[in-house]
């Protein structure tokens, strides 16, 4: 239908707005292209749920016994422990807005006018009730900007060498709720490490997500991977961190933060972990980060060049309609190249998710890159706690699991 021409067309001139303005343009741009095509939306999907409600009743015939009912495109765990969906609120015209579209707009720090998601405050209470060390605030500032973080010190730190994990959160989210629905600092607890919560602020993206697709941010000591890189020396130097277990993990947004980490600063960290996001150099404007959350990287830009020296370990959903699960391939294609050898094996969690998972070694034998394919998992922290946003409660447990693997890898 027109709409989606139409968000196609707008989102190639906010991408062109982009590079020349500071954004104000695109963003009013945006605004005015879904003022013009949201009633059509509205309408069309009035149509297509019309349709779908039409073909799910039952019938007194047997015209059409395959019938089926419209599915969620993205459906949450069925399960009475799963968190209710971010609430929202109507879009202009009472339009039924498509959710993969509030989505990419959230991505870009461009969201819905009336339309918000609720990220819960009070998401770490029963983190800290079986976390007892230390939740420390702080903030860094270089020529790149400011920006806050939050530093969880176990209660077994009395000076000695521990490691460090560095975790940047996806969008929308915070690091205590981000901290809150990992449970990493609960592991920290048993597998004493320091946690740092990079965090994102307001006015660099209004929807708190890090700026992976801007060719600045993507660059050694420039932009937020600078902020990022000073913020975990600033750690190491303050704290007694073991050099050579220093690693850096993300989700969706903070996942292709990540790559960018592990690709622009080898020599800091040991390994990395991605949950639901994208490789390094996927995007570098708006128009080719829409296409690769839409179908994965383009081109050369799957190919682009990559450091290549710091294992990796990646998870991600086969239902995940924000970050398309073939960037997870790409991931690991743009890491381990042609010379690696793969083993494949397959397993279940009691009640919860199949897996796939695929380790790459390389012709010394030595383990890599780790591949973690959750059949049936949308995009969310797999096996994270119901306390924070965008995890997936039925496993398998993404966080003991990227832990397992950082503790075989030292830089």
């Amino acid at each position: 239908m027109k709409f989606n021409h139409d968000m196609l067309d707008m989102m190639r001139k906010a991408s062109a707005l982009l590079k020349s303005t500071t954004g104000t343009d695109a963003k009013e741009h945006v605004a005015r292209t879904l003022n013009r095509v949201l009633p059509a939306a509205a309408a069309a999907t009035k149509n297509v749920l019309r349709e779908a409600a039409r073909a799910a009743a039952p019938r007194n015939t047997s015209a059409e016994p395959n019938a089926a009912p419209m599915k969620d495109i993205n459906p949450r765990p069925q399960q009475d422990s799963t968190p209710e969906q971010p609430t929202q609120r109507a879009a202009p015209h009472d339009a039924v807005v498509p959710d993969f579209v509030a989505d990419l707009l959230q991505q870009f720090g461009l969201g819905l006018p009336g339309r918000a998601r609720e990220v819960p405050n009070d998401a770490a209470q029963d983190l800290h009730a079986r976390a007892s060390g230390q939740f420390l605030s702080g903030s860094l500032t270089n020529a790149a900007g400011t920006r806050k973080y939050k530093l969880y010190i176990p209660a077994a730190y009395t000076g000695q060498a521990l490691p460090l994990v560095v975790m940047l959160h996806g969008c929308t989210q915070n690091p205590d709720d981000f901290a809150a629905g990992t449970e990493m600092n609960a592991h920290a607890e048993q597998s004493p490490c320091l946690v740092l919560y990079p965090a994102q602020s307001d006015s660099a993206n209004s929807s708190r997500c890090w700026n992976w697709f801007n060719a600045i941010d993507q660059q050694r000591e420039q932009g937020e991977p600078s902020i990022i890189a000073d913020m975990t020396r600033e750690v190491i130097e303050r704290y007694q961190v073991d050099r050579k277990q220093v690693y850096v993990a993300g989700l969706s947004a903070g996942g292709a933060m990540a790559a960018i980490m592990g690709n622009t600063y080898p020599e800091l960290y040991a390994a990395v972990g991605i949950h639901s996001g994208l490789p390094y150099a996927a995007a570098d404007d708006l128009g080719s980060a829409l296409q690769a959350m839409r179908a994965g990287a383009s081109g050369t830009r799957a190919t682009h060049a990559s450091d290549g020296s710091r294992p990796i370990i990646v998870f991600h959903g086969d239902r995940d309609h924000t970050v398309h699960p073939r960037n997870g391939e790409q991931l690991i294609a743009q890491h381990v190249g042609a010379h690696s050898h793969a083993s494949v094996e397959r397993g279940s969690v009691p009640g919860g998710h199949r897996y796939t998972r695929t380790l790459h070694r390389n012709r010394d034998g030595e383990h890599v890159a780790e591949q973690w394919l959750i059949h049936g998992a949308g995009h969310a922290w797999s096996g994270g706690s119901n306390n924070g946003s965008y995890t997936d409660t039925r496993g398998p447990r993404a966080t003991h699991e990227m832990m397992r693997f950082f503790a075989t890898q030292r830089g």
